[in-house]
């Protein structure tokens, strides 16, 4: 099975975005406010929305995607905590009947109600919402819920603890995710995006919060950002710190997906990082679409940059494409053995 483990709704109906216009109008007129949640989206809309996805998935060799929210829409700086909550709930909510109507094609993960400012404690109630009444797998998680002025404490401050207890208790792990960028500096998907990845990484070298939490796991998207050209500064900034090797102090818990779109970028990280830190993912469609003069192939067909890796086993194979998933998703490697597809043994 290849599991692609980050894909993102970016083909909501435009019933969605309608609603999101009036709910964002209505903080300078309250009389442009929504006065219903009720989007009107049936479930046949919802299948024909996700078909170029659906379309992808066969095209490309994938079968199940771990499906969340735009990242670039959830806008966590965007109007008031309140505002966010409601947004939250309905995008969420489109995500759940998503992965029920298409079970075999799609896994959920949410987005979390976070505003700059607010305790990340707030977001809880929504977890537990995804993980017990729904489902979900696992959410996102915004390092910086300004949109680029990184106003919150890093994600190794104490404020954060209340939400991974909680996210320890459910079993679940959380991708860093940013979200759109407000910064005039910071172009979203070019350099916020990949910011947030490596700013996130040094902060949890700088910190021991694998002490407090042993099981808590992070999953890092678009290749680690700079992290995995930049391993041996990593390596020395730590070692400086008087920080444990990489391995001990944050390996057992940070993993690394493949949204690298040439295969020079795939072919370093699977050099860098270990194998048993890597998992496949493409996140179409998402930041680039397009096809590279250079090769011919979409550049966000990842899963063509892995297949010329001669350096991989097939136990390696099997563990990017499923194995590493099925291990930092335990609810998703539950779902899947339930529906008949039993995990691999690996040594």
């Amino acid at each position: 099975m290849i599991i692609d483990i980050h894909g993102h709704y970016t083909t909501e109906p435009q019933a969605l975005h309608q609603f999101r216009d009036k709910q964002l109008a209505g903080l300078a007129d309250p009389m442009r406010r929504p006065t219903s949640t009720d989007l009107g989206i049936t479930d046949d809309m919802l299948r024909q929305s996700v078909e170029p996805q659906l379309k992808l998935q066969r095209e490309r060799g994938s079968d199940l995607t771990i499906f969340s929210p735009r990242a670039a829409g959830m806008a966590h700086h965007v109007g008031t905590e309140a505002i966010s909550v409601q947004w939250t709930t309905l995008s969420n909510d489109l995500i759940y009947r998503i992965c029920k109507l298409l079970p075999d094609n799609f896994a959920a993960v949410g987005q979390l109600p976070q505003h700059p400012g607010s305790p990340p404690k707030n977001c809880i109630p929504e977890l537990e919402r995804l993980v017990n009444e729904l489902g979900f797998i696992g959410v996102n998680l915004n390092p910086d819920p300004s949109g680029g002025y990184w106003t919150d404490p890093p994600l190794t401050d104490r404020q954060w603890y209340p939400l991974y207890e909680k996210l320890c208790e459910l079993d679940v792990p959380a991708m860093i995710h940013v979200t759109s960028s407000c910064n005039p500096n910071f172009h979203h998907t070019g350099a916020h995006y990949i910011n947030g990845d490596t700013t996130a990484f040094m902060q949890l070298i700088q910190g021991d919060l694998f002490k407090d939490f042993p099981t808590l796991k992070f999953v890092i998207p678009h290749g680690g950002g700079a992290v995995p050209f930049h391993w041996g500064r990593y390596r020395g900034l730590a070692q400086e710190m008087k920080k444990p090797l990489l391995a001990d102090h944050l390996l057992k818990n940070v993993f690394f997906d493949t949204c690298v779109y040439h295969y020079p970028g795939i072919e370093l990280m699977a050099k860098v990082i270990p194998v048993d830190n890597i998992l496949f993912a493409s996140e179409m469609l998402g930041a680039v679409k397009g096809i590279d003069p250079e090769t011919g192939h979409y550049y966000d067909d990842t899963k063509c940059y892995i297949d010329q890796l001669e350096t991989l086993d097939e136990p390696s194979r099997y563990k990017i494409f499923e194995g590493n998933a099925r291990r930092v998703y335990p609810r998703l490697d539950a779902q899947l053995t339930k529906r008949g597809h039993p995990a691999k043994p690996v040594n």
